[in-house]
């Protein structure tokens, strides 16, 4: 059995990948848009879109350490 902060974290990540998958499905879609506007607009919205994957991670285990210091 999990206790009940593993919950809670398996259930923030599970949330956190499927909203996240669903934009990486429709990012070859944005990309495209932008791509017709603009090549550097298109590639700055992908490099932005990986970072702000791993940036959600960081924060929430950055919040979780200042949590467990508590």
């Amino acid at each position: 059995m999990m206790d009940r902060d593993t919950r809670n974290a398996a259930i923030a990540a599970l949330w956190i990948m499927l909203l996240f998958g669903i934009a990486a499905f429709y990012l070859p879609t944005v990309m495209l848009a932008l791509g017709s506007l603009s090549t550097v607009l298109a590639g700055i919205f992908g490099i932005a879109f990986v970072l702000a994957f791993f940036l959600v991670f960081w924060l929430r285990a950055r919040n979780q350490r200042k949590n467990q210091g508590k």
